[in-house]
Parts: C-alpha cells; structure tokens; sequence
C-alpha cells in the first residue's frame, strides 16, 4: 500500500515498560537531534505514564505520545493509521499481541517485536501471512537478543561460505562462547504462557518440538538435538544446551525458507553454549542442565523489571558460528555485542529493526529479520548498535 505520507516513522508501543522505555531513550538520544532522523512517538495505555517517562530520560516537551491498548483494537488501528513502523514490547505477545499484529496487517504497517513465543507466532503466520503480503506490513517477530544475532550470524556464515567454499555450509553450528547478562521478566512471563497455551490446545506441543514448527509445508532433515552435555572436539571444550536455541532454531529455518533455501534443502543447525576443557567443562555443562530446569531461579522476574544501567552497560555477549562444508572444510564467524544481551542490546536491535524496515523493499508478510533486512540489518547494527560481525578464519 505504501504510506509515505503518515504522520510517523516510527511508533514505540509500551513506551511506559522497562524495554519500551530503552527503546525510546535509544531513538531519542541517537537520532533525535539528526536533520535525516525518523519522526517518532511514544504509546501506551497511559498518558500521565507516558508524559513521566519522556520527561525522566529527558526527551524534547514536544515528543508526540499517543495512547492505545490491546483491549482496545480500535485505537491499535487508530494508531497504526499514523505511522510506518510499529516497535511494540507488550507481551507476552500471546496475551496482548493478537489485536496489534492484526492492525498492522490490515493497515500496511510495519511491524517489529521481540517475541521468542514459537506457538503464538506459528498462529500468527497461518492466520496472516497472504494477508500481509497483500497489504505490504512486514510483520517482523523476534527482533531482539532472539533471534537477530543468531539469525543474522548464520545468515553472514553462510555468505562467507558461500565465497570460500562455492557453496553454502550443510551445517552450522552456533555456539555460545561468553555472555553477561539476565533473563527478562518478559522472557519469563512469555515461557508460562506458553506453557499454558500448550496446555489449553496440545496441537502446539508440535510446533514448540519442531526445528520446522515456523516453516509450513517444509519439513528439513533430523536435526542435531543438543540436549545433553558433549565435548566439541574440533573447538576443544564441553558445551552444553542453550536456553535459546529452540526459538532461535526455528527463525534460522525460516529465514531459509522464506529466502527460497540458499543455505540449502538439507541445512542442519544446533546451538549449544561452550564451557571448558576437561574436568572443569563436563562439570559445567551438567550444572547449566540442572539450571534449565528452573531457569529463572525461585523468583522469577516480573515484566517490567530489569538491571541497573551499570548492569546493562557492562554486559556482553559472544557467539561462534562453525561452518562446516560437506567435504572437510570449516569456517569460524563471530558475532559480538556490547551491553547486557536482554536489554541494553536487545533494545538497541529492536530500535534499529524499525529503521531498516523504513528503507524494506520486500515483499510483506510475517517473516524474519535474516529474510525482509539481512545484510542491510547487519550494517546499521555495527553502525549505531555496537554490535560486531566477522569472519575469525
């Protein structure tokens, strides 16, 4: 449809939360006083709310705010009406994010979460996939820690292997070398809804098992599992399994498939998290199995929580992807990222998501980061988001 004329570039929704907030601080101080930066908003249930936090992190008087609800569809369509792009952090998005994406689809409006709900987003690509391709909205789920890195990462690998081996990678892993950070309140009242979800239709317990759940109609070979502890002998330690990986799996296979399947019909990919040699790393790897049995500990995190700033600013995270040809050829990428992976930078990868999806030239639908931005997403990243891609050998 287009909508050059709208009166927004971009709108964040859940301005008023802990990440909505970060993410308009990020517009606001990194391209609120550039000539080319985007015309954006804030939105959220509340008004007050909204005129407190502009006013706390210190942006202009003038910044537009807008409220809008997900009780209320009328005023999500009202609101998309305005803008481009729409950047929303309400979730769990099972909950709150059905009557939004709606909006979107049926407006033409671009849209950007950060949503690791596997189930939910399953939903969300058979109920509006061929209705936002012919609207022109980008629906554009798990924008943030997951799954930009990991979808990005293999999508780059995958190029270099391409270039050096003429052809692309039949598997890739990704590994986890270091990471400093903490767990959302939202991730962990994503995970208990889901579990509720499943526990209400068990037809989703499929797609969450599935490395395939969010490719219908294509079913790739057995993957590799990465449940138990292993030693990697090529990189010399024991790893372990990633809390991440059975959402970050899936958009990897998506991008594939909705690319058209450049890395392959046969494409394998696991990611697990390295510990140590010897002793020391088998002994790790079980206890990270024990963790993930109760990953949030006995008080979880409620929604709206997180760490100090000092905390954000010194968290860090680095993966290895390990290219591997079918004959014996290997290739190692890097992707690395200052600050705390679930916020500092999570916040930073949605903010720079909606920019490059003013510039998306695809085709709409419900699709990826890796599929509507890639490389383009990959630039703006290690320009403004202090992130870092790049081959290591």
């Amino acid at each position: 449809m287009g909508k050059e004329n709208a009166e927004f570039d971009i709108i964040v929704y859940g301005a008023t939360g802990y990440t909505g907030r970060l993410v308009a601080e990020y517009l606001d101080q990194h391209y609120g006083n550039r000539d080319d930066g985007p015309k954006w908003a804030m939105a959220g249930r509340n008004l007050t709310k909204l005129q407190a936090v502009r006013d706390e992190f210190g942006a202009p008087a003038d910044t537009r705010l807008i409220t809008a609800d997900s009780d209320d569809p009328a005023s999500l369509e009202a609101m998309c009406e305005r803008t481009k792009v729409v950047l929303t952090t309400v979730g769990p998005y099972q909950l709150y994010g059905d009557a939004l994406v709606a909006a979107c689809v049926k407006t033409g409006t671009d849209y950007a979460d950060l949503c690791g709900e596997p189930g939910w987003m399953r939903e969300k690509i058979d109920e509006h996939h061929e209705a936002a391709k012919k609207s022109g909205a980008h629906i554009c789920f798990s924008s943030g820690f997951d799954s930009i890195p990991f979808d990005l990462g293999v999508l780059m690998a995958q190029k270099e292997a391409q270039a050096r081996f003429g052809k692309p990678a039949s598997r890739i892993k990704g590994r986890v070398r270091a990471m400093q950070g903490t767990f959302s309140g939202g991730t962990a009242a994503s995970l208990t809804a889901t579990m509720k979800s499943v526990a209400k239709n068990p037809s989703l317990i499929k797609v969450l098992q599935s490395p395939f759940g969010l490719t219908p109609g294509f079913e790739g070979p057995s993957q590799p599992v990465g449940m138990m502890p292993e030693y990697d002998e090529g990189l010399g330690k024991w790893a372990a399994p990633f809390v991440m990986a059975t959402i970050n799996t899936k958009n990897v296979h998506r991008t594939n498939f909705l690319n058209g399947h450049p890395y392959g019909v046969d494409f394998k990919y696991d990611e697990m998290m390295l510990t140590s040699p010897g002793e020391a790393g088998k002994q790790a790897a079980n206890a990270v199995v024990e963790m993930l049995k109760n990953p949030f500990g006995a008080k979880p995190p409620k929604p709206g929580e997180g760490p100090s700033k000092e905390e954000r600013e010194t968290g860090f995270y680095d993966v290895l992807f390990v290219a591997e040809s079918d004959g014996d050829e290997t290739l190692h990428y890097g992707v690395k990222g200052k600050y705390d992976p679930g916020y500092g930078s999570t916040s930073r990868m949605l903010a720079e998501t909606g920019m490059a999806l003013l510039s998306c030239d695809k085709p709409g639908g419900v699709g990826t980061p890796g599929h509507f931005l890639g490389e383009a997403l990959v630039d703006r990243l290690q320009e403004h988001a202090d992130m870092n891609f790049a081959v290591e050998g």
